[in-house]
């Protein structure tokens, strides 16, 4: 059977022994909620549909392609331990099921799991069988409850206006790998810029006190071995910091940017009465994000953020990037078009897509999926999903900024309702007390609490305006340009204190390039005219001396929408070399 998404699904964290579980497993849609009562993980009978994992059912690529709304549906398929890791530990590694899942292994519950997007893994090793082994997803969804941070999902059977196709089930790769009874569980990296010091730490799974390990720690950069060493292990959690012993001013250095995406391998040996047990291949880039005396910064000089919204769909396999090339090309289409980010909007992306965004050099705004109502449920699902994404991809150097809630998306009372303003402040001050190295914002676009930066969403498309308006910062306080002057910057009580100031969602100019795209009014009639509107709402950021950065809606065409700068099945509107000098500045073509 050929292996679909056969690459890596962690590529942070890699080991030589895995196997992917993705392909085709049994499948069964449970309208009438049978699967408990007739105990179907239990594996006595084949399910009667077959999907494609990991795209869910309404995608093409699942080949179920089935728009309607089922909440619940099941998953099975048979598998086999390798003999090279008999014995060995097994871990089922989930990389997103949206949105409430239970998992059984040989008719015996191995675990559960809520939340559509963030990663887990169930160590199933006394549920393994010598011989044939079964694995069985429940897999929930609640189309109806719009406390669940869903993001551009929509309820319904069919997208409109901004909603896009909602997803149920499986939508990430499958795997399991096998460890000894002792492994490295996961480990962190955080680079310290200032003192040339990347800090390492170590997480052991199966340490105890009487426990003789030591793990050797090799970085390299370009084949060139920069440390190594050895440190014995006296706790679960270790933590240290390495030297790099490089020259790193004048652009001469191994710093990370979009310019210059410069990654240190490293290997790690876990090693027990000094046999190894763990081998672990990794990564890390060294940069530093910070606000100096008002200046957005990257690796302590200012730097300008050019960005561009990605929606993240696909036609034919919605969320779940149809293959690796798929996922790259997005981001080398993007530096193309002159940007040197991505925001990846109202989702959390893939770690392949983080990892090309590490290895090409693109900045990533990590952003979480909203839900569209407040409460207090809602607030627990909020910030328990978003803990695990955060930890999940604390290590990729691309990630420069954290956006927990986007245009008061869940907190729709949030500027007369105190309740909903702690809620955005619990998310501000957690994401900056479990990562010190990122810039956070609490509700980007509007009605601001604490946020490190102040971001203004602002559709409007005449230049004159946009040159007035962003000019100085009492003209955007006093226009509230988002939803067109019906929203304020911040809420009562917060105030701008010279943060720098980024238009992180504009443009949205409309472009109908493909027959079969749906028609969006107003838009451009020709190629020329939609030149000419890019540099109307491009160039005003440009030659702001106030802005900082920017934000353009959107990187494709989705669904319902015909703003991109490629179509749904990214194809450049126009040449890309001209979005490349829009993006630098150019006004006249």
């Amino acid at each position: 059977m050929t292996t679909v998404r056969p690459d890596y699904p962690r590529p942070q964290f890699v080991r030589d022994s895995w196997q992917s579980l993705n392909g085709a497993w049994s499948f069964a849609f449970d309208d009438h909620d049978l699967g408990l009562k007739e105990k179907w993980y239990q594996g006595t009978g084949k399910l009667p549909l077959e999907i494609t994992v990991p795209f869910s059912y309404q995608s093409e690529l699942s080949g179920v392609e089935d728009k309607s709304n089922h909440e619940r549906v099941w998953y099975q398929r048979t598998f086999d331990i390798p003999e090279a890791y008999a014995g060995k530990r097994v871990i089922l590694h989930f990389g997103a099921v949206d949105y409430e899942c239970r998992v059984w292994v040989n008719g015996q519950r191995a675990g559960n799991h809520r939340g559509g997007f963030s990663s887990f893994s169930l160590d199933i090793t006394e549920l393994i069988e010598s011989n044939q082994n079964v694995v069985t997803v429940m897999a929930q969804d609640y189309l109806t409850d719009l406390t669940i941070p869903r993001g551009k999902q929509y309820w319904k059977e069919k997208g409109e206006v901004m909603w896009f196709t909602n997803m149920t089930g499986i939508w990430q790769s499958v795997w399991m790998e096998f460890v000894e009874e002792v492994s490295l569980e996961k480990v962190r990296f955080t680079p310290h810029l200032d003192t040339n010091e990347i800090e390492i730490q170590s997480f052991v799974e199966g340490w105890n006190e009487r426990s003789r390990l030591e793990l050797v720690t090799l970085i390299q950069f370009n084949g060139e071995r920069i440390a190594e060493e050895c440190r014995k292990i006296f706790a679960g959690v270790e933590s240290w910091r390495v030297n790099l012993r490089d020259f790193n001013d004048h652009g001469m250095g191994r710093w990370w940017s979009p310019e210059k995406p410069n990654l240190y391998d490293v290997t790690f040996e876990l090693k027990e009465d000094g046999v190894v047990v763990d081998r672990i291949e990794s990564y890390f880039g060294m940069r530093k994000i910070s606000v100096d005396n008002g200046k957005l910064c990257l690796n302590n000089r200012p730097y300008q953020m050019k960005l561009v919204l990605d929606q993240g769909y696909f036609p034919e396999s919605l969320l779940t990037g149809p293959t690796d090339e798929a996922i790259r090309r997005d981001v080398e289409l993007s530096k193309a078009m002159g940007f040197n980010g991505l925001r990846k909007h109202m989702m959390v992306a893939d770690p392949r897509y983080l990892y090309w965004c590490d290895k090409l050099g693109a900045l990533v705004w990590g952003e979480m999926a909203a839900a569209y109502v407040y409460s207090e449920q809602y607030a627990h699902r909020m910030m328990d999903e978003w803990k695990e994404v955060i930890e999940r991809d604390y290590n990729h150097p691309s990630i420069v900024v954290w956006v927990p809630l986007n245009e008061s998306w869940g907190v729709a009372d949030i500027y007369y309702n105190e309740k909903q303003q702690h809620h955005a402040q619990s998310l501000y001050h957690f994401t900056k007390s479990v990562d010190a190295t990122r810039l956070v914002i609490s509700n980007d676009g509007w009605e601001h609490c604490e946020s490190d930066l102040c971001t203004v969403h602002d559709y409007g498309k005449d230049p004159e305006v946009l040159h007035k308006r962003y000019s100085n910062i009492e003209h955007i306080l006093a226009d509230m340009p988002g939803l067109e002057g019906r929203k304020f910057i911040y809420n009562p009580g917060f105030f701008y204190r010279g943060e720098p100031v980024l238009c992180t969602e504009f443009g949205g100019v409309n472009y109908h390039s493909e027959p079969a795209a749906p028609v969006v009014e107003p838009k451009a009639e020709n190629e020329v005219q939609f030149v000419q509107q890019l540099v109307d709402v491009i160039n005003p950021f440009l030659v702001s001396k106030l802005v900082q950065g920017y934000c353009y809606t959107q990187l494709t065409d989705t669904e319902t929408e015909i703003c991109g700068l490629l179509t749904w099945n990214r194809e450049p509107k126009v040449p890309l070399d001209i979005l490349k000098r829009i993006n630098e500045g150019q006004t006249n073509f």
